[in-house]
């Protein structure tokens, strides 16, 4: 009796966790405009829904079903926003401000692989650089990093634009050429750490105790 109850509470709590990641990522697939994916999505959503709404009528009298029931939803929003987080899906605007005009700030993003356009501004203490910079969001870290190594007192927004079409900007982004550039730099830091940990074993024992 107590494994029937505690297969029927994981049943439950599985589906309805399945059911809600579908429901969140089908959402955010429709806002983006990807409406023939979400509506696939939404067709199993609705099946795993049916199936476990109807597992929890049949079984009102037990409490735990409920529970279970409510679990799942909870972690089912928290899974789904992970699972988007790590699809990364669309693409991201990043507003810039950099105090000082005359850094080589688009070039050196151009050479990443950014779509930028730039232009002069005057702030309350002088002259600026305001910069708009499209990358697709699983690369939104890494521009801000990129941002920061070449002016850390630099101003950011970012949003994420709800439509783009045409420009140099996307046919500049979908090149492929800050993919190549974000797996450069990891591969650099990978031989540059590679090379610490060779030069630190060959350090005889006796001079790193002197040291």
């Amino acid at each position: 009796m107590l494994d029937s109850a505690i297969m029927m509470v994981s049943i439950i709590l599985v589906i309805n966790i399945i059911y809600v990641s579908f429901s969140t990522i089908r959402v955010i697939l429709t806002l983006k405009g990807q409406k023939y994916i979400a509506a696939v999505i939404g067709t199993l959503e609705i099946m795993i829904y049916v199936l476990g709404l109807g597992l929890v009528l049949d079984n009102l009298d037990q409490i735990e079903n409920l529970l279970a029931y409510g679990i799942g939803y909870g972690l089912g929003v928290i899974i789904g926003s992970k699972i988007e987080e790590r699809l990364a899906l669309g693409y991201i605007t990043v507003n810039v401000i950099s105090s000082d005009p005359e850094i080589n700030f688009t070039q050196q993003l151009r050479e990443k692989g950014y779509g930028v356009t730039s232009w002069y501004a005057y702030g309350m203490e002088g002259d600026r650089l305001s910069m708009q910079i499209l990358t697709p969001r699983k690369y939104e870290l890494h521009l801000y990093e990129t941002i920061k190594q070449i002016d850390e007192k630099a101003f950011i927004i970012s949003y994420e634009p709800k439509q783009i079409n045409g420009g140099f900007w996307v046919k500049q982004v979908r090149k492929g050429k800050i993919k190549q550039s974000v797996e450069s730099e990891e591969q650099a830091e990978q031989q540059e750490q590679q090379t610490e940990q060779e030069e630190q074993a060959a350090v005889p024992s006796g001079d790193k105790r002197n040291d």
